[in-house]
């Protein structure tokens, strides 16, 4: 196998976040020089910063939250395919790569990812790729975007569509320069107990055979 990739947004002051949300921020609130022995890092943040899962919690009352999300579905092989450019994910487009019994879909969509600005649109999901999704045995979609819904949504019907086939959402991975193929993916949430979600190290490593 070969050696693993980050696809996680670095963290950092003056990273884009969503309109409303705490922005990131991270600093010392005491120094090694102030205590005699160590630095101290403090940070404050939407937990929906840079590469990050959704729990079910964060768009519906009852939903499962972070620390009770299985683990399992967020470590193993992995699909990523290349739509960069389009503009709308449709089950045309989909249908163009074997995707069945594919547990894991990453789906690449930028050339040229800007981590310090925000987004004004992202690519649409058509309505029916969750059913679509559901029937290729899919379990989880990673998309180099904010959200799988269009960014003004309140009804969210793409994260509740997901929801209802019991498909789990990672969100902003970094995936602009890795050519599509099979890989091994860990993208695990912090167990916040409560949460609606999480940042993600979410890392792959290409498998072997697992070319484009």
């Amino acid at each position: 196998m070969g050696h693993w990739i980050d696809i996680s947004q670095p963290l950092h002051n003056g990273m884009a976040h969503w309109p409303g949300d705490e922005a990131f921020s991270f600093n010392l609130s005491a120094t090694r020089e102030e205590t005699g022995s160590v630095n101290i890092g403090q940070l404050s943040t939407s937990i929906h910063i840079g590469t990050h899962v959704d729990a079910p919690f964060h768009f519906i009352e009852d939903g499962k939250k972070t620390n009770e999300l299985d683990i399992n579905l967020y470590i193993g092989r992995a699909k990523l395919i290349d739509l960069s450019g389009e503009e709308r994910i449709t089950t045309a487009l989909l249908d163009q790569f074997p995707l069945q019994n594919v547990k894991r879909l990453l789906i690449k969509t930028s050339s040229e990812p800007k981590p310090k600005h925000f987004p004004t649109r992202v690519p649409v999901i058509s309505e029916d790729v969750p059913l679509y999704l559901k029937k290729c045995g899919v379990e989880l979609i990673g998309v180099d975007f904010p959200s799988v819904d269009e960014l003004d949504s309140k009804a969210l019907p793409i994260h509740h569509k997901l929801h209802q086939h019991n498909i789990h959402i990672l969100e902003n991975i970094v995936v602009h320069d890795i050519v599509q193929g099979d890989y091994e993916l860990i993208a695990l949430p912090l167990r916040i107990e409560g949460g609606d979600g999480s940042p993600v190290r979410a890392v792959i490593r290409k498998l072997e055979g697992g070319g484009a």
